[in-house]
């Protein structure tokens, strides 16, 4: 988000439909904040788990990204995504590293650029839907059946959660230094 006078405001624009475009505001604001948090930090703090955590802030970066790939394939290919071969380099992510490889020895620009390549894909995505599309209910999943505006809702609720703990993990890591 470049434009500071928009950067508290949620002012929808073309080309999304006006509950999209709110959603998206808001997707946006949630990105520049975790980008913020994550400003300048080395392959080392990337990597760094300190005391009493469970994850690096790498791996959380990589996991926002995982959750809005996730995402993209039940909604906007309706099918679960762990079914797919798509989806495989995003199982250790999504799982922290418990259902596949850890993140570990990416640098900032890597998984910044995966976050926004990811992304890149929803917006093109939202682009293309109107907004009855946010109401239409989810078919990915057997037991599982939220409509569209919940799933993405969601995908910003991660982000904005897992900024949360990058924060706290970046204060342990200063806390550690001294």
């Amino acid at each position: 988000m470049s434009d500071p006078d928009r950067l508290y405001r949620i002012l929808p624009q073309p080309p999304f439909t006006p509950q999209i475009g709110a959603l998206v505001e808001m997707m946006n604001y949630a990105r520049s904040t975790t980008l913020q948090a994550v400003h300048d930090l080395s392959v080392n703090e990337l990597d760094a788990v300190p005391p009493g955590f469970s994850n690096s802030i790498g791996m959380l970066l990589a996991h926002v990204a995982a959750t809005d790939r996730l995402y993209q394939t039940a909604s906007f290919e309706g099918v679960d995504p762990y079914e797919t071969e798509a989806y495989a380099p995003f199982v250790g992510a999504m799982s922290f590293g418990k259902d596949g490889e850890r993140v570990q020895g990416r640098t900032l620009e890597e998984l910044l650029a995966q976050l926004a390549e990811v992304r890149e894909e929803t917006l093109r995505q939202f682009a293309a839907r109107d907004d009855a599309w946010l109401q239409e209910v989810m078919t990915a999943w057997d037991d599982f059946r939220p409509n569209q505006h919940w799933a993405w809702f969601h995908v910003m609720e991660d982000e904005v959660s897992h900024r949360g703990q990058i924060r706290v993990i970046r204060n342990a890591l200063r806390a550690a230094r001294g």
